[in-house]
């Protein structure tokens, strides 16, 4: 009884993380239905990109299945918090590597790709991968931050991010609106195989 009171007691703080995880996702999704569903999307694409560990493309899609007239404003508004928020994880790198920045990369385990990201931008390609990673599921604070830790140049990564976020937002509400919840069911099952896709059309482009 003791070793099977352990081993629940394990798998439960195991299950702990999906679980707070899971509750974080469905308070996201909560605010397509509100008034403020706009608002609510600019600031969750704007703490994604530095703090926050829900993506904003799963309140974009909700917001765009529930009013598909909407979808560029939903775009212009995701890219425009995203690329802010960009902005904020490039002074967290800058200023506050050790008191900030180096804790969240600690937070979400994110020390592997860390390790890729500062060694990508010290090199000839940083700029494009830091393009590639706008539509990737490389955690986006992690690029933005190691960008300020590297100081890449702030208005060629500002920009870089506007373009990448904006591009990967406006294809995702794109899409949407051409498909809609058939094209919902794909996106928040196969999202790491969507954002692949993006990444070769933008190649390919």
């Amino acid at each position: 009884h003791t070793a099977s009171r352990n081993s629940m007691t394990i798998q439960t703080f195991l299950n702990a993380p999906r679980r707070w995880l899971r509750s974080l996702y469905a308070w996201t999704i909560h605010w397509s239905d509100t008034p403020n569903s706009l608002i609510a999307l600019f600031l969750i694409s704007c703490v994604e990109s530095s703090v926050f560990p829900i993506p904003p493309d799963v309140l974009l899609i909700a917001i765009v299945v529930a009013a598909p007239c909407r979808w560029l404003k939903a775009a212009i508004v995701c890219t425009g918090g995203s690329t802010l928020g960009a902005m904020i994880g490039y002074g967290i790198g800058l200023g506050f590597m050790t008191t900030i920045g180096q804790p969240i990369i600690d937070f979400y385990g994110a020390q592997h790709h860390w390790n890729r990201v500062v060694e990508m931008y010290t090199g000839p390609s940083g700029v494009w991968f830091l393009a590639a990673a706008a539509f990737t599921p490389i955690p986006f604070k992690v690029v933005t931050i190691a960008a300020g830790a590297t100081e890449m140049n702030f208005w060629l990564f500002s920009f870089v991010s506007f373009v990448g976020r904006g591009g990967r937002f406006l294809i995702v509400a794109g899409i949407l609106k051409l498909f809609g919840a058939k094209a919902r069911t794909f996106l928040e099952r196969h999202f790491d195989l969507a954002a692949l896709i993006l990444l070769i059309l933008l190649i390919g482009g």
